[in-house]
């Protein structure tokens, strides 16, 4: 192949544009030499790649032999021979002794505050500069710009009527919190401090707050002040007065807003919600981390014909009680998640011009983008206590953590960091990480800092290993079946067995439809309750509504009584739900119309366009939040219908090619698209005419490798 668009160096070709940012802006910016880390880098990339590699062909070798048994003894089979196998081939290891995680100095955002946590792809500066500032957040302009409440006009100015029923609903929620002696916020008509305890004048009397220790600060002056600073279940709730204010004049104590500290810590991605996809690619996702972490990124972009600037928020000051000033950050804890062992990457090409595993280029270029951070040099420093949080996805079982600890201390010893500086965050989003997640823990047990579940890609990877068994449930199903409730319950329980309590992230997913937040402020409470102290949500205004669940909740209370229950059986996570029931041809029909408009919609987006996630409208117009995990569902459950005769090939293509015309449809205004119909015969397409006709033989169901090969070709076009 031609190098003429790459740099040659230490025995590696790095892409020109990955090759000047990193030697002439991020090295000489963090004072590490350039040529030394690139020789590094090739060492370890030497070192790694070949363990990378054995242990993909070990999960070859593993559905190998999973397939050949279901053949070999068919649905209904006896649990006990399922589970005897499974241990046999190495696919279910032992439990060990009971241990306590080991990691040490995590910041508090993750030990201590139970909170939301946003996941953002770094490639797009706005939408990574907006979740950055996502620390704070209004909860009237929440409440006010969702479907939370019913009621407001067609009007584009301020709705007076509705705005009282905003600041009701904000003030039935403070009176929850932050319970008043007598009465509530709605009868409240000035605030003072007055010998460090919160006067409140009501109508016709004066209270104080049930819990004086709630109030921690203010601004302005203590006889009247600016702003009054609370603290609850390790939350921040900021109420701001200004009885001249638009929405101050609106109720008799002059509050103009409430500022909730909303995501506490933001998950800057360079994987599924990303398409990067070569060394051109990689070097936008890697300038964008190092500059949210040196301070500097910006957004500029254009609104109602204005052209606007979006910058990184500066910390908010207060005085505390005695009159001395603190800080709080204006900034979200920001986390990286790195790829996963199965990609490779043409942005860096070994010596013989084969591309390096891009899970191990992650660890190095993000880890030298944090060094400024790590030593605190930086003028708002992320983590306190000189950490680099990354969250590794798509690892399969202990051995492949084990790796992922083996690169990390690889890394350290390349930049002569502290040992475990970088902390790992397990996603427990695969089965065979599910089904040995104790032991996968113990492998990180001195680095790990997070462990979350997954519906998306554990239900994709429930799919694909048992695709010999027999034809799954569909998918709304899925989510009543049987391992999935398992796999939730044990997720937490482990984590609180391994100690993670007031240690570690226990998280839970994503809200996948970002408009309906009426519908997720009924439901996401449950993450909180389940013993979660964080989970994933899909936009700032999210951020902060879901933040009232954590006030409303004790999440270490609900911990504490968690830990007492019974822990599940693992037959519960390794019982298949295949399909029971007789299906009508509209039901199948109906189901795979659904997953072809689905993984079209996205598709298209992805290879065309470069865009890792977005909303994507449903075949009812409902947008839905998509990236590579929605995808691989769609995919790898279209093929199992096809693989199991539920389906025919001659139906799929029709049903794409009818649903093809639909997202054309659906994407009519947009003035980049570009029609799959009536040709059929684009990059996008063919993609998603791969993703499900190769769905049986696609490494463990993923898409990337499909993905990245139509994209480049797309791009070279």
């Amino acid at each position: 192949m031609s190098l003429q668009n790459y740099t040659s160096i230490a025995g590696l070709h790095v892409e020109n544009t990955l090759f000047n940012l990193v030697s002439s802006k991020i090295c000489p910016t963090v004072n590490f030499n350039s040529e030394e880390f690139w020789q590094k880098s090739a060492e370890v990339i030497n070192r790694l790649s070949a363990k990378n590699k054995n242990l993909l062909s070990e999960r070859d070798r593993l559905q190998e032999q999973i397939n050949r048994w279901h053949k070999e003894n068919p649905y209904p089979y006896k649990m006990e021979d399922y589970k005897a196998m499974l241990f046999d081939i190495g696919y279910l290891v032992p439990e060990g002794e009971d241990f306590t995680i080991e990691t040490q100095k995590i910041d508090d955002e993750i030990a201590l505050t139970p909170g939301p946590q946003l996941v953002v792809p770094v490639d797009k500066p706005r939408f990574a500069v907006n979740a950055t500032n996502t620390r704070w957040g209004s909860l009237f302009n929440a409440i006010y710009g969702s479907n939370l409440l019913s009621g407001k006009t067609n009007s584009k100015g301020y709705d007076p009527v509705f705005g009282q029923k905003v600041i009701q609903y904000s003030f039935d929620f403070l009176n929850k919190v932050l319970p008043l002696n007598e009465g509530g916020f709605e009868q409240i008509t000035h605030f003072s401090i007055i010998d460090n305890q919160l006067q409140i004048s009501l109508d016709t009397k004066n209270t104080t707050l049930k819990d004086n220790a709630l109030l921690i600060g203010y601004t302005g002056e203590k006889e009247s002040p600016n702003s009054l600073l609370f603290k609850h279940n390790s939350l921040h709730i900021e109420i701001q007065i200004d009885p001249e204010h638009i929405i101050g004049k609106e109720n008799s104590a002059g509050i103009k807003d409430i500022i909730m500290e909303s995501a506490v810590t933001v998950i800057q991605d360079c994987e599924d919600s990303v398409a990067a996809v070569d060394g051109e690619d990689k070097a936008i996702v890697y300038n964008n981390w190092f500059e949210l972490l040196q301070g500097t990124l910006t957004a500029e972009y254009q609104r109602d014909g204005k052209d606007l600037k979006r910058v990184l928020a500066k910390n908010k000051k207060f005085k505390n009680l005695a009159n001395k000033e603190f800080e709080l950050s204006g900034r979200c804890l920001l986390l990286v998640r790195n790829v996963g062992h199965l990609t490779t990457t043409p942005a860096v090409l070994t010596e013989d011009g084969k591309q390096v595993q891009e899970g191990l280029l992650d660890a190095l270029v993000t880890t030298l983008c944090a060094l400024n951070d790590i030593y605190g040099k930086n003028t708002q420093q992320n983590s306190k206590t000189g950490n680099l949080y990354i969250v590794k996805p798509k690892m399969h079982g202990p051995k492949e953590v084990e790796f992922t600890t083996e690169i990390f201390a690889a890394v350290e010893e390349l930049f002569g960091l502290p040992q475990y500086t970088l902390k790992m965050g397990i996603m427990d989003e695969e089965r065979r990480t599910s089904l040995n997640l104790k032991e996968c823990i113990r492998a990180a047990r001195n680095r790990v800092f997070f462990i979350n579940t997954g519906f998306l890609d554990r239900t994709g990877d429930e799919i694909h290993t048992s695709m010999e068994v027999g034809a799954f449930k569909m998918k709304a199903e899925l989510k009543q079946a049987k391992w999935l409730n398992a796999y939730e319950d044990q997720n937490v329980n482990i984590g609180l067995a391994s100690g993670f309590q007031k240690r570690a992230q226990i998280g839970k997913g994503m809200w996948a439809i970002p408009d309906d937040m009426s519908s997720m402020i009924e439901a996401k409470i449950d993450q909180p309750k389940s013993g979660a102290n964080t989970a994933w949500v899909p936009s700032p205004m999210a951020a902060t509504l879901h933040s009232l669940h954590y006030h409303l909740t004790d999440v270490w209370e609900n911990q504490q009584q968690i830990m007492a229950r019974k822990h599940r059986d693992i037959e519960d996570m390794l019982t298949v739900p295949i399909n029971d029931k007789t299906l009508n041809a509209e039901e199948i029909q109906k189901e795979l119309e659904n997953n072809c408009q689905g993984l079209l919609g996205y598709v298209v987006r992805w290879i065309d366009q470069g865009i890792g996630c977005s909303k994507i409208k449903d075949l009812s117009g409902v947008e839905l939040m998509e990236d590579r995990a929605t995808l691989r569902i769609s995919s790898q459950h279209i093929a199992n219908w096809l693989h199991q005769n539920i389906i025919s090939k001659q139906q799929v293509e029709q049903t794409l090619q009818k649903m093809a015309k639909i997202v054309d449809g659906q994407n009519a205004t947009d003035p980049n698209y570009q029609n799959m119909a009536p040709s059929f015969n684009g990059y996008a397409y063919k993609a998603a005419y791969d993703l499900i006709f190769n769905g049986t033989i696609e490494p463990n169901g993923y898409t990337e490798p499909t993905l990245n090969k139509y994209r480049l070709l797309k791009k070279s076009a």
